[in-house]
């Protein structure tokens, strides 16, 4: 009899592709493993995203299924304007019916489910089959410690700033907008409030990135439940060969600096002509993905410009021909595994900045949304593993409002990112190899996985 995993990612790309690669790496660890991937559709049914989606049932396998919720038949999903939380909520039902067929299989024993972090509803009908829940957190260990003390805080009164998971004091003015506005906050609070009642949370990090916001969670017999990092998860799959992956590997080593700042992250006209000014005084070589701000993220990504010439400076594009080239949509991880790409300007998703660290490119840390204030704040301040843009950078996309990062700014943070024999370069190189022996057999995240597993069997053994 095999024992089965129910693993719930959370629409989109930055959740859902890390849950697939934590499965995958989960059924090549035992035999004896088989998972069920619950794939939930985009609220917005992006085209991608569909594409996406009909990719996986074509690779489904017997101990690796992929089931694909419906929305043609919920007249509930088909307001995009409704909160995702709302939209996760509806789905249970269909949910339930997957996880029914699963539980009267004589072939299979139902031993959890693993849910994304937004997807905590999905406990109530763990509740129902009586079966273990724990959670995949794509993020990182410190902003599940900052989000468990502000719930704390909030809950019994007691304001406390002095987060447990930081060796820094961390500048009230730096909370995320997620902290601090009245339609992010509740929903915030309820996750840390579900969080505490799983029995176990899987975090995409490395035990050597952050020792000191994992201590929060050794706390043996207290609230918190057992923490697991086991990343990082990466999606490192191979890039076809293109024009640019090709002239990346025409240049010299370290000689690139590369900007992407994710599918949410876009900027305004002004922001974009201060950048492309800062890339030439630089006179780096250069590789930019660029893109429109959306005028509400939650509601549409942001698009391309629809004239590069009337956005960048006069002149801009023939004057730095030989030396960078703009584009859209970019191969990230195609991109940082390039010997030339010396710098990376990056948005700090959490996703982006293991990437990097993996592939060992120092960072530039612009945060633009969600919780990425945070891990900029962690990979500076905390870690000496990135730049800052800025000190205290003032407005998110999510409140609807940034504040222009100037030329001189872009300039400096650029310059000290891709010297030579800069401090950041040398910590990073030792972080990537942290990482690669972390999962090797023994190291620490190869452990954690098999803790993880134990955990689970002890359940089927009860």
């Amino acid at each position: 009899m095999k024992i089965e995993l129910v693993f719930i990612p959370l629409p989109g790309i930055g959740h859902r592709k890390p849950t697939i690669e934590l499965a995958k790496r989960l059924v090549h660890s035992d035999d004896r493993l088989s998972i069920t991937v619950i794939i939930i559709p985009s609220i917005n049914n992006i085209a991608d995203d569909s594409t996406y989606i009909a990719s996986l049932s074509t690779t489904s396998q017997d101990r690796l299924r992929y089931e694909t919720i419906s929305i043609k038949d919920q007249p509930t999903t088909a307001d995009p304007n409704q909160p995702t939380q709302v939209y996760i909520e509806n789905q249970k039902p269909k949910v339930r019916d997957i996880v029914l067929r699963i539980v009267n299989d004589p072939t299979r024993r139902l031993a959890g489910f693993v849910v994304d972090m937004f997807c905590f509803s999905m406990i109530d009908v763990a509740n129902e089959f009586d079966i273990p829940i724990y959670m995949f957190y794509a993020s990182n260990a410190t902003f599940l410690g900052i989000t468990l003390h502000i719930q704390l805080m909030h809950d019994e009164k007691k304001y406390d700033l002095e987060f447990p998971c930081l060796t820094r004091p961390y500048p009230v003015k730096l909370l995320p907008y997620l902290f601090t506005s009245k339609q992010w906050l509740p929903l915030f609070l309820a996750q840390a409030r579900k969080f505490r009642k799983i029995k176990g949370i899987l975090v995409n990090t490395v035990a050597e990135l952050e020792p000191h916001a994992l201590k929060m969670f050794n706390n043996v017999g207290g609230d918190l439940p057992q923490v697991y990092p086991i990343g990082p998860v990466l999606h490192l799959e191979d890039e076809k060969q293109s024009e640019i992956l090709r002239w990346l590997d025409e240049l010299p080593a370290k000689s690139v600096v590369f900007l992407c700042f994710g599918s949410m992250g876009g900027f305004n006209e002004e922001q974009t002509k201060e950048i492309a000014v800062a890339l030439e005084r630089s006179g780096y070589r250069f590789l930019w993905s660029l893109h429109r701000a959306s005028r509400n993220i939650m509601m549409e990504r942001p698009g391309d410009f629809t004239n590069l010439e009337e956005v960048l400076p006069e002149g801009f594009l023939n004057r730095t021909s030989d030396k960078g080239k703009v584009i859209g949509w970019a191969p990230q991880v195609a991109v940082l595994a390039k010997v030339a790409v010396g710098g990376f300007v990056t948005h700090c998703g959490w996703n982006s900045m293991l990437e990097s660290l993996w592939f060992g490119v120092p960072m530039v840390a612009w945060p633009l949304y969600s919780e990425q204030k945070v891990n900029a704040f962690e990979m500076v301040e905390e870690l000496g593993l990135a730049v800052e843009i800025r000190k205290y950078l003032k407005g998110e996309l999510l409140a609807g409002e940034m504040e222009t990062v100037t030329v001189e700014e872009i300039e400096r943070a650029m310059k000290r990112v891709m010297e030579e024999d800069s401090d950041v370069r040398d910590r990073v190189k030792e972080m990537a190899e942290k990482f690669h022996v972390a999962l090797m057999e023994g190291g620490s995240s190869h452990v954690a996985l098999q803790k993880f597993m134990q955990d689970v069997k002890e359940y089927i053994a009860c």
